[in-house]
C-alpha cells in the first residue's frame, strides 16, 4: 500500500511557475514508477508526466514538454512536478499516482496506476 498526498497547488498568473510535491507513505516508494495526471472541469483526466523508479527515464505529454519537469527523491519518498511558463490551459486538479508496471508504454494510461493522491488545484489566470 502507498498513500500519496499532493501539495503546492495554487493560483498563479500566466507565465508563472509552481512546483508540486507528492509525498508518499511506506517504505516501498522506490519500487514504484510515478506519474502526474490532471483533470480540468468537464474534461477527461489526462497524462502529464511520468518518471521511472530510479529516475533514469522520464516521459511527458506533448502539451507540457519543455515547460514541466518531473523528478523524485527516493530518500524523501517524494515526487515533484516543476511547472514553468504556465498557461490558462494548464488549469486543472493535478494528481500523482504510483505504478508497478514496468512497461513504459503504459505509463501514460491511468489504468496502469494502482494508487492515487487526492489532488491539488492549480489555477492559471490570464
Amino acid at each position: 500500500q502507498v498513500q500519496l498526498v499532493e501539495s503546492g497547488g495554487g493560483l498563479v498568473q500566466a507565465g508563472g511557475s509552481l512546483k508540486l510535491s507528492c509525498a508518499a507513505s511506506g517504505r516501498t516508494f522506490s519500487s514504484y514508477n510515478m506519474g502526474w495526471f490532471r483533470q480540468a472541469p468537464g474534461k477527461d483526466r489526462e497524462f502529464v508526466a511520468a518518471i521511472s523508479r530510479s529516475s533514469g527515464s522520464t516521459y511527458y505529454a506533448d502539451s507540457v514538454k519543455g515547460r514541466f519537469t518531473i523528478s523524485r527523491d527516493n530518500a524523501k519518498n517524494t515526487v515533484f512536478l516543476q511547472m514553468n511558463s504556465l498557461k490558462p490551459g494548464d488549469t486543472a486538479v493535478y494528481y500523482c499516482a504510483a505504478s508497478i508496471s514496468q512497461y513504459t508504454s503504459t505509463w501514460s494510461q491511468g489504468r496502469a496506476y494502482s494508487f492515487w493522491g487526492q489532488g491539488t488545484q492549480v489555477t492559471v489566470s490570464s
